[in-house]
């Protein structure tokens, strides 16, 4: 297969636990072409197919020259078998336009995982409303008189901006309220922002876990990211530690149910992250864990990953 990976700049990535790098290794293991581009390279004019500027790269091996530039082209997006959006958050306005650009080269007949328009239908914190009997108490608005209300029910409780990636901006407010009106007024911008609050899970001591689906199918194993100090966010970009481990009863419950749902609607590949046993969030533009949960368990979520992939593409081609 012929693949473009739609990323960050390819310079940017930490080989040794970035996500896309080990689905490029594995595609390239297997004799698959690779390519690269970034959403500002996408454009399309009209009476011809969306198209990019390219790079056909080869993995090294080496670091830090891990990949090695073999042509440089302009290509129409259907001309790959597979393209995958890996763009990390956040899902602002630019996103948001390369999500139309991909639906448009999915006219013009190209495979675009995740679909664009899966991307737009599951924001990555909001997506969890729809699954109300998996989550623990949560508000979304804009009323700072709501956040008090929510606070002055459950006591201790964790605020979040709606389009933060990597534990970005969250903040934990216990029973004495402290800062609770400054927080409130950061996070919602005066009224102008809406935010998400939910009750604290003490559970988070134990781990926020990934748990990753694939092709609508559970990853067998989460990873664990485990605050450390006294820091309350488990993000690895946080400072948190991953331990790897095998699903829980109540993993597989929630990524049973839920696997086969985003699937059918787009999502090769979904995060789900569970704290205790309430989900938390849905993660679907660039889910991570794969080298960590590889790296600790032996198993092979790289290939995983390419065998759904290959699949999908074979079916969309049968």
């Amino acid at each position: 297969m012929k693949i473009l990976f739609v990323a960050d700049p390819l310079a940017s990535f930490v080989t040794y636990k970035d996500t896309t790098f080990a689905m490029m290794r594995e595609a390239q293991r297997r004799g698959h072409q690779i390519a690269a581009c970034q959403p500002q390279h996408l454009r399309w004019l009209r009476g011809q197919p969306v198209q990019a500027q390219v790079q056909d790269i080869t993995l090294t091996g080496q670091t830090p020259a891990w990949f090695s530039v073999q042509t440089e082209r302009n290509a129409a997006l259907a001309s790959f078998d597979a393209v995958l959006m890996r763009k990390d958050p956040p899902f602002d306005s630019e996103y948001f336009y390369a999500t139309h650009l991909l639906e448009q080269a999915e006219r013009d007949g190209a495979r675009v995982f995740n679909q664009p328009r899966a991307l737009r239908d599951h924001p990555e914190k909001l997506a969890i409303l729809e699954f109300p009997q998996f989550i623990g108490p949560t508000l979304v608005t804009r009323n700072p008189d709501d956040v008090r209300q929510f606070h002055a029910e459950h006591q201790d409780i964790i605020l979040k901006p709606l389009d933060g990636m990597g534990g970005m901006g969250i903040f934990r407010v216990g029973p004495d309220g402290m800062n609770l009106g400054s927080i409130i007024e950061t996070l919602n911008q005066h009224g102008t922002q809406t935010l998400m609050v939910q009750k604290f899970l003490p559970a988070i001591a134990q781990g926020d876990k990934r748990v990753l689906v694939i092709g609508g199918k559970p990853v067998p194993y989460c990873l664990a990211r485990i605050p450390q100090g006294n820091e309350v966010r488990g993000n690895l970009a946080a400072g948190g530690k991953g331990v790897a481990q095998p699903l829980s009863a109540r993993d597989w419950e929630i990524a049973n149910s839920l696997a086969p749902i985003l699937y059918r609607r787009g999502l090769l590949l979904a995060g789900i992250d569970v704290i205790g046993d309430c989900v938390t969030e849905i993660n679907v533009t660039s889910p991570t864990c794969f080298q960590e949960i590889q790296q600790q368990t032996g198993c092979d979520v790289p290939a995983l990953f390419i065998d759904a992939l290959e699949q999908a593409v074979a079916e969309a081609t049968a």
